[in-house]
């Protein structure tokens, strides 16, 4: 057995995860506290809320560009020094964020809060892959996805709450306590592994142009997809330009990667068939994870009338859900094939989200709840498996690098995740609405009988003839627009569902993990 293998931290591991679990969910939670009190910091700082969406834009840009970075600046700084950096550099920017007296201002800081974001998760996993041996990474992982898993559930129902109650400013300031009690324990509790802490890093060179081509490639990715929407996508030559260059870039980085000896993103670790095909598989579920959770509140809103926190509450189980089953699921994954357990998440989620293409504008408060119980139930058995089978056969010495890019994957489809339900819904509304109306006409009995009871109403209720039609063709076409867009949530939810379902073949391409023992570290 190597030195690393047998090392073991001197504090016990689970007070290790707890510390580094606090600032994660700390940087989770800011990454969709924000949305719903997006109105309120655009009226507080005189601006338009299409400008106020620079907020969440410009944390999401810079956030992914930290993202494959942090593990190359781990091993040239030290894991322990780079993730409390991370720590500071959020807290600061945090408290800053609160202060801020304009929008330009506020937009500049969150670029700095999301760079210090960025490096949090993919240190938080490599410390806990680093910290437990391979028999208990189960339970280790199960208790960072709660955090990465539960916080996006909880964050639009508080920040709904302290926007209401208090100012939007306090979402950003709730974060300064936890960042300094993060940098306390931290600065205690946490040391680096032996292979770390012996490594020559007089040798490494810094990779510019590598560096560059994933700043351009990823910032203008995720531009394009929080614009796209807005600007009727490749009608507008910014967002084709945009494209090309952003794709541009990202295949030439690959490219480049490849062939350096000290990369800044070691792509070639996707040749390992578990942790490329792990990889999809996170990507996949940010995507229906991110989507699903905009979709959700969305609908409830806008066609059923939820106030943000009832929306909020509807969802919130879901959250607790996950808390219940990530224990379980931890304890699962160390005692069977791990590709059995994705299977089943990915099978359950299928079904929920099928089961919510049954939805429609009559359903309870209950239906919702429920629909997304089902969905989270899913979702828990699905985080813990595949961070197991993403480290199985790699050796500890690629932990930061694994962790990196398994977060890139999650993070990016979200984005793609949100920009594409978002996308689909436009669309899809549009397709129904076009066929309903080509419905309504004169000649068609339903709509006359339609209009002519509801002119007689709004007559009966005291308004002239003239007055009455206009409000019974206003009324008719209201129910429309709301028939066409309920019809494209169901077809958003329909597709997700099958997304999934298609994706369960793909588990059986990953080797099987050996229970209790985990896999062998690859060399």
């Amino acid at each position: 057995m190597t030195e690393t293998q047998a090392w073991t931290p001197r504090v016990n591991p689970w007070i290790i995860a707890l510390t580094v679990t606090l600032a994660t969910f700390m940087e989770v939670l800011d990454t969709s506290i924000a949305n719903v009190a997006l109105p309120h910091i655009a009226g507080g700082l005189s601006a338009g809320e299409d400008e106020a969406t620079w907020v969440l834009t410009s944390y999401l840009v810079s956030n992914a560009i930290v993202l494959p970075l942090s593990g190359w600046l781990s091993n040239v700084f030290g894991r322990k020094r780079f993730y409390m950096t991370c720590v500071a550099v959020f807290t600061v920017s945090s408290f800053l964020c609160g202060l801020a007296p304009n929008l330009s201002f506020l937009i500049f800081l969150r670029i700095l809060q999301g760079m210090g974001g960025g490096g949090l998760q993919p240190s938080e996993q490599a410390i806990l892959a680093d910290t437990f041996p391979p028999a208990k990474r189960g339970m280790a992982f199960a208790f960072y996805g709660f955090a990465v898993v539960a916080a996006p559930a909880i964050g639009p129902t508080l920040g709904g709450w302290i926007t209401d109650n208090y100012t939007w400013r306090w979402i950003f300031l709730i974060n300064v306590p936890i960042g300094i009690l993060s940098l306390f324990l931290t600065s205690r509790l946490v040391e680096d592994p032996p292979y770390l802490r012996g490594r020559s890093r007089a040798g490494i060179k810094i990779d510019y142009v590598g560096f560059a081509l994933l700043v351009v490639g990823l910032g203008l990715l995720q531009v394009v997809m929080d614009k796209g929407q807005r600007q009727d996508w490749f009608e507008s030559n910014f967002i084709v330009i945009s494209t090309i260059v952003s794709l541009t870039c990202l295949i030439a980085v690959v490219i480049w990667e490849l062939r350096q000896k000290d990369p800044i993103v070691d792509f070639g670790l996707l040749r390992e068939r578990n942790f490329g095909t792990a990889s999809f598989m996170m990507f996949m579920l940010g995507l229906v994870l991110f989507g699903s959770t905009v979709l959700l509140p969305q609908l409830m809103q806008t066609l059923l009338g939820y106030s943000a926190k009832d929306a909020g509450m509807a969802i919130s189980p879901g959250g607790f859900v996950i808390m219940a089953c990530m224990p379980l699921v931890g304890y699962l994954v160390s005692r069977m094939d791990a590709r059995l357990l994705i299977a089943f998440g990915l099978a359950v989620t299928s079904w929920a989200l099928y089961h919510m293409s049954n939805f429609s504008l009559n359903m309870n408060f209950g239906t919702l709840a429920y629909a997304r119980v089902y969905q989270a139930m899913g979702i828990a058995f699905l985080f813990v498996p595949i961070n197991t089978v993403a480290y199985a056969f790699m050796p500890p010495n690629k932990s930061n690098a694994v962790s990196a890019l398994i977060n890139l994957g999650r993070n990016v489809g979200g984005s793609v995740g949100i920009s594409f339900v978002t996308f689909l819904l436009a669309r899809r509304t549009q397709v129904h609405q076009s066929m309903m109306i080509g419905n309504l006409n004169p000649y068609n009995d339903h709509f006359r009988q339609a209009l002519q009871g509801t002119t007689h109403a709004f007559a009966a209720a005291g308004s002239s003839p003239s007055t009455a039609s206009a409000q019974a063709y206003a009324q008719l076409y209201g129910v429309v627009q709301r028939q066409s867009a309920m019809l494209a949530y169901i077809d958003c939810f329909s597709i997700l569902a099958i997304i999934f379902g298609a994706l369960i073949p793909f588990v059986f391409i990953m080797k099987k993990v050996q229970p209790h023992k985990g896999a062998p570290p690859a060399h």
